[in-house]
């Protein structure tokens, strides 16, 4: 002889049941929203720290391991490539990564971008032609990279992360980027 618990708000049915349901569905859409924006999609967030490649495996402005803080300027920069790779089928933030770069190089960079110093390309890396590229920098999924080329033949590349949480405020992520390609063109590699 179990009593019924009831809300007093539910008019006598229990709902209680629904509304864990509906609390689970939120808290689930939440966190794959999240996941979403924060990890470019697929696979966004993935370079090795132990990379033999050039790259940092950091994001710009994190702290480099200690064997990496050395090398600032090597030799001068002879090209800047920035390659926003993303798939077939585009979330709103994937798109919006790929253009406000698009428009940061447009606006900040035009004369290095006209005299081919910097390169900008949207590449889908679900197509058979983009396959070298893609495994050249190594995206897995939507992602913002700048490969560097030195005078010295050195190649790096890098995953940018950080523009993931920047595009919210669009001046805020256009200043950011602006900042992070002007230390390259200077030489500062770190």
């Amino acid at each position: 002889m179990h009593k019924k618990i009831t809300k007093e708000n539910d008019g006598g049915k229990n709902t209680d049941g629904l509304w864990q349901r509906k609390n689970t569905f939120e808290k689930l859409a939440i966190a794959m929203v999240l996941a979403v924006a924060f990890s470019g999609c697929v696979g966004g967030a993935s370079t090795s720290p132990n990379a033999t490649d050039g790259s940092t495996g950091t994001a710009p402005g994190e702290p480099l391991p200690e064997k990496q803080k050395e090398t600032p300027k090597e030799s001068s920069v002879e090209k800047i490539e920035v390659y926003h790779f993303h798939g077939t089928h585009q979330c709103y933030s994937c798109i919006t990564v790929g253009d406000y770069a698009e428009e940061t190089i447009n606006t900040f960079f035009a004369d290095e971008l006209k005299s081919g110093k910097i390169v900008f390309g949207h590449i889908n890396g679900d197509l058979p032609e983009n396959q070298e590229l893609t495994k050249k920098y190594g995206a897995t999924g939507s992602s913002l990279w700048i490969g560097t080329y030195t005078s010295g033949g050195k190649f790096g590349k890098e995953q940018n992360i950080k523009v993931w949480y920047k595009i919210g405020d669009k001046q805020d992520y256009m200043e950011y980027l602006k900042g992070v390609i002007e230390k390259k063109l200077s030489g500062d590699l770190s």
